[in-house]
């Protein structure tokens, strides 16, 4: 059964009303703690001093947090009323009920967006294409964009991994073929998953230079779960990532392919000008 663009917003909106992001990223999971972990060092390492960030899609201010916290301006724009709320008591950064595909923010605004998690909630192309349109209306010029996808293979891994590879069907190699899955039931929503070169395709098409991607969590190790809440193994772990990363910098097509195995990618683009 196909569901519309609009049937998935609300199926979104049921999930992350009920749900807690705060303890995938920092508890439920050691690949959840992984994610977090990265993310945060790949931006700490890119973001200048006291900059105005836009936290799109942001949920309940896992990022906006520790951004606000170093210095940074921040304001979070989340379209699920219940995480806005939340993150509004916060009250180190603004927080909004807002889209990722119009967003309420003048041109030119801020010094980096982040989409951490809207283009793999849009099912659609175009969609996707309006949302990093938007984030670049918004950008300064040498403006960043951190944008998160999730990788196609994260189920096949996951599979491969628990000795299950024989129940793969037709329905499960299509989103291999096309990255399009939206869960008919209740659970996470589903939308779109990314090849590396694929979620790098539509950053540059929207007119950001030096894009690169990177897997966040590596190759997606059951094992790693039995670490969980151990900060040194998790921080070894993401050490082991970093130097391969090092390792394969020289070539666009090994970076994808290591990339490919995370079960999260994140590009990073710049916004072409000074």
């Amino acid at each position: 059964m196909e569901l519309t663009q609009a049937e998935l917003d609300a199926k979104i909106h049921a999930y992350y009303g009920s749900g807690d992001e705060d303890a995938r990223l920092t508890s439920r999971s050691a690949g959840g703690q992984v994610e977090f972990m990265r993310v945060r060092s790949v931006i700490e390492d890119r973001l200048p001093a006291r900059s105005r960030v836009l936290d799109v899609g942001g949920a309940t201010g896992i990022h906006s947090r520790w951004l606000a916290d170093a210095g940074h301006h921040v304001s979070l724009i989340d379209p699920v009323p219940s995480q806005v709320e939340l993150a509004a008591e916060v009250g180190t950064f603004d927080a909004v009920v807002g889209d990722a595909r119009s967003l309420d923010v003048p041109d030119h605004a801020v010094d980096a967006v982040l989409l951490l998690g809207p283009l793999y909630h849009l099912a659609d192309a175009e969609d996707r294409r309006l949302a990093i349109h938007e984030a670049r209306r918004v950008l300064r010029p040498g403006g960043l964009l951190f944008a998160q996808g999730i990788s196609r293979l994260v189920g096949f891994v996951d599979g491969a991994v628990h000795g299950q590879p024989a129940d793969l069907t037709s329905a499960d190699l299509d989103i291999v073929r096309t990255g399009a899955w939206i869960n008919p039931a209740e659970g996470f929503p589903g939308g779109h998953f990314h090849t590396p070169a694929e979620l790098r395709a539509e950053i540059e098409q929207g007119g950001f230079v030096d894009v690169t991607v990177r897997g966040l969590e590596g190759p997606n190790l059951g094992a790693l779960e039995l670490m969980r809440g151990d900060r040194q193994v998790l921080e070894c772990a993401i050490a082991l990532v970093e130097a391969a990363e090092d390792r394969v910098r020289h070539s666009v097509d090994l970076q994808d392919k290591l990339a490919a195995y995370s079960p999260h990618l994140l590009a990073i683009g710049t916004l072409p000008g000074t």
